[in-house]
């Protein structure tokens, strides 16, 4: 089921040749398809809406119903079990205090000639957030999503997310949202939703940044609009690299690879290992454990074609791996995972010990589970508070100070040919003539 490569033996270029295919390519008929669906929204707001939700969805909305009201909410949230929200309460508390230690405050700096520099810290205004729907409800993703723009003191989050075919949303994720803080929810999905929160609806408002995952179409349409407004970033399948010695217990190395298996097929579940007994038991834990699973035909697909345990010549070696493999989620399970911690360049995030399962991380801990996949670890950041936070910087100088560097910014404006620019120094010194270019510049 799952593949063995023995980088030792020359076996890398193979592995990393598996690993490419994950890559999906957007199909030239579904970029065709989602353009037309933005488009259409973009001139018919509302309309284009509701007939994309009766197209795709089977469900036939009128305008009044696009917007969920508040005592739906309630009255949803009353459905949920109350252990269920005891813990949806307790990952929001986690994930808040986690996400306060990342605020950033405006600051200033001052000279005493008059130079005052700095930068100002300012949340955007709305933000969108996409929920998918379908038979899985995920109200950690609400959660991570939401909390860090709330804590970053956004005015207004808003949230799409398909209804069923009775119109009904999921009543955990209404939950979610309550707790997390949305303001306005709106039953809605796909790439239609994409465009009514990039272009605005008469019902749906236009918004600065769209967050939050989706199927292709979804991720297409979030790709196409970026410019119109932000996006946390295009995610692929989910990923897990575990680095483990012979310390390591194979039940739960196997466990956490396929934790992340059961997420989709083209999920990507990698052990790379110095000890080639433990990776035996690896493989026969995974085998074991699979069989009770309630997702083992998708763990078996996602293993079979992307699943991998790697033998490698060195600690070292093990390290190198994944750094080029740049994981969305690092487990070290060694002896000492600490001393490793800094070797480690590329990972979205970074679990160290036994006992730091990465469902921990999707759930619960606090630190963001939205993080870059396929590699764009190499330059890519978790999901954070300061996602939802823009920076304007402020410069102001006296005349005094200005005076002491006016020469250096004509010689620049003249070294580029930007007459203008010098000017706007020069006239400052002058009775509103130009002198640039007449070698008059002191």
């Amino acid at each position: 089921m799952i593949k063995v490569y023995d980088v030792r033996n020359g076996a890398g270029d193979e592995f990393y040749k598996m690993l490419s295919g994950r890559n999906v390519k957007e199909s030239p008929e579904i970029t065709r398809m989602v353009s037309e669906i933005l488009e259409n929204v973009n001139q018919n707001g509302d309309k284009a809406v509701l007939q994309y939700t009766e197209m795709f969805d089977g469900v036939a909305l009128t305008e009044d119903e696009i917007k969920v009201s508040q005592r739906e909410i309630d009255a949803a949230c009353r459905e949920v079990d109350e252990a269920l929200l005891a813990t949806i309460k307790k990952a929001a508390d986690n994930i808040r205090e986690f996400h306060m230690k990342q605020k950033e405050n405006s600051w200033f700096s001052t000279e005493k000639d008059g130079v005052i520099l700095g930068q100002l810290y300012r949340p955007l205004e709305k933000v969108g957030v996409y929920v998918p729907g379908g038979t899985a409800a995920y109200p950690s993703s609400v959660l991570m999503n939401v909390i860090p723009a709330k804590v970053a003191d956004v005015a207004k989050i808003i949230m799409v997310t398909p209804p069923g075919k009775d119109k009904s949303l999921n009543p955990v994720i209404l939950a979610a949202a309550r707790e997390a803080g949305v303001d306005e929810i709106y039953r809605v999905g796909g790439a239609q939703a994409i465009a009514a929160m990039a272009f605005g609806t008469g019902i749906i408002p236009r918004v600065d940044k769209i967050v939050g995952p989706g199927n292709i179409y979804v991720a297409t349409a979030k790709r196409m609009v970026y410019g119109y407004c932000d996006i946390d970033m295009v995610a692929g399948p989910s990923e897990i690299a575990v680095v483990a010695d012979d310390s390591a217990n194979p039940a739960y190395v196997a466990a956490d690879l396929l934790s992340q298996a059961e997420h989709d097929v083209l999920a990507s579940s990698i052990l790379v290992t110095t000890c080639e007994r433990l990776a035996e038991e690896v493989v026969k834990e995974i085998g074991r454990q699979c069989g009770y699973l309630s997702r083992k035909d998708i763990i078996r697909k996602s293993l079979d074609s992307y699943g991998a345990i790697i033998i490698a010549g060195s600690v070292k070696e093990a390290v190198d791996i994944v750094n080029n493999i740049a994981p969305e989620h690092l487990e070290l399970c060694v002896r000492e995972p600490f001393s490793l911690l800094g070797e480690i360049k590329n990972a979205g995030a970074i679990f160290l010990g036994l006992y730091s399962s990465e469902p921990l991380g999707d759930y619960f801990a606090g630190p963001n589970h939205v993080l870059p996949t396929g590699g764009t670890a190499r330059f890519f950041s978790p999901l954070n508070t300061g996602d939802f936070l823009k920076k304007s910087s402020v410069i102001s100088y006296s005349r005094e100070a200005l005076e002491k560097v006016k020469d250096d910014i004509i010689r620049f404006a003249e070294a580029e040919g930007l007459t203008a620019h010098a000017n706007a120094i020069q006239v400052r010194w002058s009775d509103g003539s130009c002198k640039c270019n007449s070698g008059e510049v002191g």
